[in-house]
């Protein structure tokens, strides 16, 4: 069952200043079922709460999106890349990535990534919906990210980092093939410096409706076996 709630009812005193001054929370309650995610994310919805908490459902106004195509990378990023000090992979290590984006960080006390999530993500992966970037340094995993992608869309969830620009290089490597593969759209979710160094920017929820309506069940080249 969910409970429908109004955005500015509720305060979460142990996360951060966007749960505390929440901008877009939807709903309460519901489960983690694969059916119920993907409708989740077909209405622009997404999971977000902590352990203790209901099930908290999202939908953000605006919404913080990169256009494939208006990718920025800095020059001390482009000579990283150019180094080849990392390779990249898709979908070899989904379980390491998800549990290393769980895993504590220095600027928060827990983790919004539960282990029901984890569990739930984990099966959205096996049916072939949730998809991981790896990036290695030798045999080991220093950077990583995972999302779902839906049509020509991908929906970024959480990226880690153990080594200088290895996240930005995993997701650098990830745009370039989203956008050879047709994809039009990246969803930030959430506002950060970080994202808007490579070009992410805000869009209103309703043009983010009009993204999920045109691309959603449209098919792409994208080839998650590299």
């Amino acid at each position: 069952m969910l409970t429908w709630l109004q955005r500015d009812s509720l305060a979460f005193p142990s996360l951060d200043k966007a749960l505390r001054e929440p901008n877009g929370l939807l709903a309460a309650g519901g489960d983690l079922s694969p059916e119920r995610l993907v409708q989740a994310y077909r209405h622009g919805c997404f999971p977000w709460f902590q352990d203790g908490q209901p099930i908290l459902w999202w939908s953000p106004d605006p919404r913080t999106v990169l256009l494939p195509s208006q990718l920025h990378v800095s020059r001390s990023l482009s000579k990283c890349l150019r180094q080849q000090r990392y390779s990249v992979t898709f979908d070899r290590a989904f379980d390491r990535v998800i549990q290393a984006c769980a895993a504590p960080r220095d600027y928060t006390d827990g983790t919004w990534i539960t282990t029901p999530m984890q569990t739930a993500y984990l099966e959205l992966h096996r049916q072939g919906i949730a998809h991981s970037v790896e990036v290695w340094l030798g045999d080991e995993l220093v950077g990583g990210l995972y999302g779902l992608a839906m049509g020509r869309l991908f929906f970024g969830e959480s990226m880690f980092s153990r080594a200088d620009n290895a996240s930005k290089v995993g997701f650098v490597t990830l745009v370039s093939h989203l956008q050879r593969w047709g994809f039009v759209l990246i969803d930030c979710q959430m506002p950060t410096e970080h994202l808007h160094s490579f070009g992410a920017h805000a869009i209103s929820r309703q043009a983010f409706a009009d993204y999920l309506q045109n691309n959603l069940d449209q098919p792409s080249s994208a080839d998650w076996r590299n």
